[in-house]
């Protein structure tokens, strides 16, 4: 195992009625910006609880981030911070409404030309206001992590920093019975892909990481379809089931003293960037090509991979890659996915404005070996035509 520092500083409330606990958690002195997307939540109840734990706070609105959060949606928030000084940000949503709450927030506090540098330029994020959140849709595990995903045009980036990781977050399983299948699709597969990143590397003697990866892994096989079944759907087991799996895989817990891969993600990215894709699509889309191209450089996590995960014990380790690569795919279909570029109706045509926009972002070598090249990464696209 690799040497590591972990801390993980949000507080989980976990389960029915827990967003009452925002009163508890959010100072009465606060100046509360309430960030949310579309307007779902007012539908669905969950303004309405946010508006009566909120009732003993000064509280404003910012509404309209979008799935991708565009970084010219989220800098309009600034003009509300300053005329109601405002000093505490609570997400209300999905990965993009925490990610662009994380965003507003460092923005609110930088003080250099353009805080999109942050990004760009990779500026360290030296100060943010304080952030909570209440997730409606889980899948990104942004909602105790550092990290945000922006995008500007076409080009979508990531940053990471201590000062944006949320204080607390209250996951409720009841408020996602509203979801879409669409919506709980992406979110499983988004969660299943997380794990991958940070497993199917290479062996460390990371014994704790592993098993840990593996059960979220069998967790979201069996609960995944379950939630998209007519006999399950208000089942609020396999909906807290899923819900505390997508946290866990990505809060830092099975990532810490391991090598990690991030170039599904990375060449994901850009499918979304340059055509709109949902972001757990590109995903699906990339992940099962990767395999088949890197295979040969992860294959004792691979077959690990296929026996611990998939139960397969019998033939070669060559045999074993090969059913697991399938049985991954075959997830992905029952979870109403595409695992092709054909099926999001992409072509060959298209794979250069991808690898264009890979060579623009400075994304020349990725993965845990640093050895997925421009021109490996057009494989990688060209096998998942």
């Amino acid at each position: 195992m690799q040497n590591f520092s972990f801390q993980n500083r949000t507080r989980i409330h976990f389960g029915e009625k827990q967003i009452a606990k925002i009163t508890e958690e959010i100072p009465k002195t606060a100046n509360v910006l309430v960030v949310y997307g579309g307007g779902s939540i007012k539908k669905n109840g969950v303004y309405q609880q946010v508006s009566d734990a909120l009732s003993d706070h000064a509280w404003f609105e910012f509404s309209g981030v979008e799935p991708n959060p565009s970084y010219y949606t989220l800098m309009q928030a600034n003009a509300i911070i300053e005329k109601e000084n405002i000093n505490y940000i609570l997400a209300v949503g999905g990965g993009s409404v925490i990610d662009g709450a994380k965003f507003i927030a460092a923005a609110a506090c930088y003080k250099g030309r353009d805080p999109w540098n942050i990004l760009a330029q990779k500026e360290e994020v030296s100060q943010a206001l304080p952030i909570g959140v209440v997730l409606t849709l889980p899948a990104t595990g942004s909602e105790s992590n550092a990290n945000a995903v922006v995008t500007r045009d076409s080009i979508k980036l990531a940053f990471s920093s201590p000062q944006v990781h949320p204080l607390f977050a209250i996951l409720d399983p009841s408020v996602t019975l509203s979801l879409s299948d669409r919506q709980i699709s992406n979110g499983v597969v988004d969660a299943f892909v997380h794990v991958l990143e940070q497993y199917l590397t290479y062996k460390v003697d990371a014994k704790v990481q592993d098993r840990f990866a593996e059960g979220l892994l069998q967790t979201l096989i069996e609960d995944g379809p379950l939630a998209l079944t007519e006999s399950h759907r208000n089942d609020l087991e396999v909906r807290g089931n899923l819900m505390w799996a997508a946290t866990m895989a990505l809060n830092g817990m099975i990532g810490v003293g391991v090598p990690q891969d991030w170039s599904t993600h990375i060449i994901g990215h850009e499918l979304t960037g340059s055509f709109g894709i949902d972001h757990a699509r590109t995903l699906s889309v990339v992940l099962p090509a990767l395999i088949k191209i890197c295979r040969q450089n992860k294959e004792s996590k691979l077959v690990q991979y296929a026996e611990r995960v998939w139960g397969l014990t019998e033939g070669s380790n060559i045999d074993k890659i090969d059913e697991a690569i399938r049985l991954t795919e075959a997830f992905f279909e029952e979870m109403q996915v595409p695992t092709r570029l054909s099926q999001i109706e992409l072509g060959k045509s298209d794979i250069d404005t991808l690898i264009n926009g890979l060579e623009r972002n400075g994304m020349l070598a990725i993965g845990e070996h640093r050895d997925i090249t421009l021109d490996v990464s057009r494989k990688i696209l060209e096998t998942a035509l």
